[in-house]
């Protein structure tokens, strides 16, 4: 048996089911051979992206495999790992690398050197009869502790070589093992809660990777608290629900702002508490209870009064034993919560309503926005932002009911991000709507892969805001574009998306955004991918962006 025979055989016992590859590397038709689905990108970036959306729609419980030669193909992925690592999504990268006699010589690139510091772990199999031993270390590291990319360098001449079959029959899939609280750190912090006159709890990606959306509700039930959730944790939490506050972002809801500002006590759960301009800075001079499976986030950026190491699933049931132990037997926390909820989105919404229902051309972005949340079942898709403009309108406006029925991105928020992720989402879940929407900057990045979705027949629906300029960034080119309009951009991408053998409209009036939508719905479900292009106006205004 080869050694990239091996490494199939292996996946295959982890229960991978498709490989993101580009090549050459002989990796593709070894797990090919082995019954494993090839999905060839058109560049390693998006290749990334795909096996990254796959894994966040499965939690992680089947993760995403990319694979790619050494050299370029290994340079040109680095930005789709970047992002991986900043959102801890736990993917397996198979680079080739050199071959072993002259994989030190300069200037040859050497993954395992240029990728240590976006991965988890970097490891090169230097060795062909370690290949189990490299291996299972691989998947212990991707299935335990704060998820990650992990890369395991294939030098060439290794990839060829032959192993004992029984090295490879004797391997076993790695288990998954977690851990709670401290029960006195959790007893100690559900007191602070009970006791605090304005608690909010603020639940990240861990809750999503944990698949703990069931207790976050019942913990938020049980006390009257109320719930926002991070960028990357959006979904988490049923934005429906009666205690929802939404997403603090870049951009946010009121509900988000106005509970953020007045609160006492914040739960964070399963979040870094990271400061970044994609997270809601937490306003001084509140008590924090800080619950996360990372030590490093610990007192990171702020001062975490109450700090408990653990798993967000295992944490929130200890809280919630610990509340009905402290309330009695079917009993709740009084609160207002909801009705003050309600109250302040009501006024929010009533604010936007002109934007968000505008009979303008070219069409405001927020129409769009309004009329695809007007016409699509939020249980029945998953959608997905890419960076710039489209995140900004989109987050504080689309309520995601379902876990993992939106994939927030954005700490390392690289233009064109969304493609790949929207297209590994669909491979993983079939029967959703899978929308991503991107601006006419981010197609500019990495718009021939929709090429990809076609080709692999895997009908998702990109919508593309063409304004044709760069809006949110005019504040940083001023005198150049004066000069030499550098903000102008253009490009009719429907026609591009037709040339590429997809279904693709152009839309100019508002009239026609439902009925385009409705109509991508149904090519969907007859398996064409689709691209709406809709003609949009130069919006630069967000709803309360920064406010923190």
């Amino acid at each position: 048996m080869k050694i990239v025979d091996a490494i199939a055989e292996i996946l295959k016992r982890e229960g991978v089911q498709f490989l993101s590859a580009y090549p050459t590397t002989s990796v593709i038709d070894a797990t090919a051979a082995a019954g494993i689905r090839s999905v060839l990108c058109r560049q390693e970036r998006v290749g990334v992206g795909i096996a990254d959306g796959f894994t966040r729609i499965n939690n992680g419980r089947t993760p995403g495999v990319f694979a790619m030669q050494y050299g370029p193909g290994a340079e040109n992925a680095f930005a789709g790992v970047a992002t991986a690592y900043s959102d801890s999504t736990p993917i397996l990268l198979l680079p080739l690398g050199h071959q072993r006699d002259r994989a030190q010589v300069f200037p040859l690139f050497s993954s395992a050197k240029a990728y240590e510091s976006v991965t988890k772990n970097v490891e090169t199999l230097n060795q062909p009869d370690q290949v189990t031993e490299v291996m299972r270390r691989a998947f212990n590291l991707l299935k335990n502790g704060r998820p990650g990319p992990v890369m395991v360098e294939i030098p060439a001449d290794v990839a060829g070589t032959d192993v004992n079959d029984a090295t490879v029959t004797a391997y076993r899939p790695v288990t998954t093992t977690r851990s709670a609280g401290n029960a006195r750190d959790v007893e100690v912090a559900l007191r602070v809660l009970l006791a605090a006159r304005r608690p909010i709890i603020h639940a990240g990606q861990g809750v999503l990777n944990a698949e703990a959306t069931p207790e976050l509700v019942e913990l938020a039930e049980l006390l009257g608290i109320p719930v926002m959730t991070t960028l990357e944790g959006k979904s988490a939490f049923p934005e429906d629900h009666a205690l929802a506050l939404g997403v603090g972002s870049g951009s946010m809801p009121r509900t988000v702002l106005h509970f953020l500002r007045d609160a006492d006590v914040v739960l964070g759960i399963g979040c870094s508490f990271t400061k970044h301009g994609m997270a809601t800075n937490i306003p001084a001079g509140k008590t924090i209870i800080h619950a996360t499976n990372d030590e490093r986030d610990l007192h990171k950026n702020y001062y975490a009064d109450h700090p408990i190491l653990g798993d967000a699933k295992l944490v929130l049931h200890q809280f919630i034993d610990a509340a009905r132990d402290a309330l009695g037997k079917d009993k709740r926390r009084e609160s207002t919560a909801a009705d003050e909820i309600k109250r302040i989105r009501a006024e929010w919404l009533a604010e936007w309503t002109p934007k968000l229902t505008s009979q303008e051309t070219p069409i405001t972005p927020y129409r769009v926005m309004w009329d695809f949340i007007q016409t699509v079942d939020a249980r029945e898709a998953i959608v997905t932002h890419d960076s710039g403009s489209p995140r900004e309108q989109l987050v504080p406006f689309y309520r995601a009911t379902a876990p993992r029925s939106y994939m927030g991105w954005g700490k390392s928020h690289a233009l064109g991000t969304g493609l790949g992720l929207n297209i590994g989402a669909k491979v993983a879940a079939p029967d959703k709507f899978c929308v991503n929407f991107m601006g006419d900057a981010a197609f500019g990045m990495t718009g021939l892969d929709f090429e990809t979705a076609v080709r692999c027949g895997i009908p998702i629906t990109t919508i593309v805001l063409n304004n044709s300029t760069m809006a949110i960034e005019r504040h940083a080119l001023v005198v150049s574009h004066d000069r030499y309009r550098t903000r102008d951009i253009g490009g009719n991408y429907a026609d591009l998306g037709k040339a590429m053998g997809g279904y693709a409209e152009r839309v100019e009036k508002p009239a026609e955004i439902i009925p385009a939508l409705e109509r991508a719905r149904k090519m969907n479900a007859d398996g064409r991918a689709v691209l709406l292009e809709f003609i949009t106006s130069e919006e630069i205004e967000f709803s309360h962006r920064r406010a923190f």
